[in-house]
């Protein structure tokens, strides 16, 4: 299939078939998608909590409005921000960089020095909502690599994040919880399987400026 017949097949999956596993390849599709996802300089202030334990995905579903797809997926992708964005992360991210490209000091110890100074001045809420901003972008790039490997999939903010952080004990990791993404099959009694799709014709969507 296309990408465009693909992204038709793709829905917001309300029931899981809870006895088909996503195998340990897909998984790592989906955590190798998450990693090469574009973040903002590429400082990647994003994590991704992978939840396969049975238990662990049924306490879920009371703090998600008790959405029974967190406990029915075979996965659920818990992603994450940290809460805050250090001079040691920035130094950390240009350290690999140096390992990685070979990249000599001087090309970069400008913009090493840049970005150093425009983080301190930034409060902690707006190096926050950047890192939100950005979940954004990884939640659909998931969708869409779900979508290409035939993995349903149902993207969620209807959740209680104070208890989820809890839950998964995300305040010792200094991380917090801005979107889940429960991950594995569609079951054949899901009432929205093969709907039709609703959406705007093109031209009602899209400007085009010649």
């Amino acid at each position: 299939m296309n990408i465009i017949d693909s992204l038709n097949w793709r829905y917001a999956t309300k029931k899981f078939d809870s006895s088909k596993k996503l195998s340990d390849e897909q998984i790592n599709t989906l955590k190798q998608a998450f990693n090469l996802t574009a973040t903002s300089f590429g400082l990647q202030p994003i994590k991704l909590i992978v939840i396969s334990n049975k238990e662990l995905k049924e306490k879920l579903v009371p703090l998600c409005y008790y959405q029974e797809q967190v406990a029915q997926a075979s996965h659920v992708l818990a992603i994450c921000i940290e809460k805050s964005t250090t001079t040691a992360d920035i130094n950390a991210y240009f350290d690999l960089e140096k390992e990685i490209r070979g990249t000599k000091e001087e090309i970069i110890s400008k913009f090493r020095a840049q970005l150093i100074e425009m983080y301190k001045n930034k409060s902690e809420e707006e190096i926050q909502q950047s890192a939100v901003f950005q979940t954004y972008i990884v939640l659909g790039n998931l969708l869409t690599v779900c979508a290409v490997e035939k993995i349903d999939s149902c993207p969620m903010e209807g959740f209680i994040p104070e208890k989820v952080d809890e839950l998964l004990k995300l305040k010792e990791k200094n991380l917090k919880s801005v979107l889940l993404l429960p991950v594995g099959f569609r079951a054949e009694d899901d009432v929205t399987n093969g709907l039709k799709k609703v959406r705007k014709p093109l031209n009602k969507t899209i400007i085009e400026i010649k």
